[in-house]
């Protein structure tokens, strides 16, 4: 009867009552549970993607001129021991730009930043300096032609591989040993975690080996015409001749030497005069042709050479072609 009463003088059903005390319940018990916030999607920056591409091109292209040079035991002089250390420093470089893509979207974290970085800087550190020392070796081989052929050659090899490869070495550590800006980013350069002073110094070390390598092609430029010229007189070759073979070493001297300032120096520069505030897409667009260096360098340093290209004929088809077994060596082939 109270019951009744009570629902007559509120005027309302007892079926909407129910209703209401029900969404009452619920809303108070929705209160008290945390909401769960959705997983942010996972956004993919292009030019991460462009560079990992670049890097899996690196690393297959390299990979191929290292298993050549290794399980080819005819390819032990100073000359190919280089362009195995230019390969392998290439191949790194290639690995790291791989693994930085995967860490920076799947396991993010400073350590992985730290370690990633400075295997990118070391392996492209080991690669300028190893174009450095292929650059002298071939300096040597043509100035100090009779006695090139000496185990005094061999051992100079070996000593400017462990000094470049320590010296990169070293480089890499600098960001692992707490040369980072992770902990103040105001001293980050365009490169993070690199610091500003790193990075100038990484460049500054740049811009003098390739005033070191400028000044040795040069001299080179300089034997290949005198040799070329005293060829020519030996063999009675026309002036027509002898300009052709000139022409020829001093157009791969400088296709050589311009490819590598146009892929180096963009980002070389643009990390001496820009820090962390500036756009990271003008760090993209500068530090994508350093990376086609590595990408450039097989094909000049290695598959232009008649006996890389010999073991990977015998590879590829088990024989050597006639045009390559007869082919002479000329001063072009610099």
């Amino acid at each position: 009867m109270n019951e009744d009463l009570k629902v007559n003088l509120s005027g309302l059903p007892r079926d909407y009552l129910d209703a209401a005390a029900a969404e009452n319940i619920s809303a108070a018990v929705s209160s008290r549970v945390p909401a769960v916030k959705p997983e942010p999607e996972l956004v993919v920056n292009p030019w991460d993607i462009v560079l990992c591409t670049s890097g899996t091109l690196i690393s297959c292209e390299n990979a191929i001129v290292v298993l050549i040079i290794f399980h080819n035991p005819s390819l032990r002089a100073p000359m190919f021991l280089l362009i195995g250390s230019l390969a392998l420093a290439d191949l790194l470089a290639g690995i790291g730009l791989i693994i930085n893509f995967v860490f920076a979207y799947l396991l993010q974290s400073e350590a992985t930043k730290l370690v990633t970085i400075g295997l990118i800087v070391a392996s492209f550190s080991a690669s300028v300096c190893s174009l450095l020392a292929i650059t002298v070796d071939r300096y040597l081989s043509l100035y100090y032609a009779l006695t090139y052929h000496s185990e005094r050659t061999v051992t100079f090899t070996y000593v400017m591989l462990v000094l470049l490869w320590g010296t990169s070495i070293c480089l890499g550590l600098l960001p692992v040993m707490g040369w980072n800006c992770l902990r103040d980013e105001t001293t980050c350069s365009v490169v993070r975690p690199l610091t500003k002073n790193n990075a100038a110094i990484l460049s500054v070390s740049f811009l003098f080996m390739f005033a070191l390598m400028l000044q040795l092609y040069i001299q080179i430029c300089k034997i290949v015409m005198r040799h070329a010229h005293q060829i020519a007189l030996q063999h009675h070759f026309l002036a027509t001749s002898h300009y052709v073979t000139t022409r020829r070493g001093v157009s791969t001297l400088a296709i050589i030497l311009g490819t590598f300032a146009a892929c180096w120096m963009p980002f070389t520069l643009y990390s001496l005069i820009a820090d962390y505030t500036y756009p990271s897409i003008y760090t993209y667009a500068t530090l994508l042709p350093a990376t086609y260096n590595s990408i450039i360098n097989p094909v000049i340093y290695a598959f232009r050479n008649q006996e890389i290209q010999k073991a990977l004929c015998l590879i590829c088809c088990g024989c050597i072609p006639s045009s390559l077994a007869q082919r002479a060596r000329s001063p072009s082939d610099v």
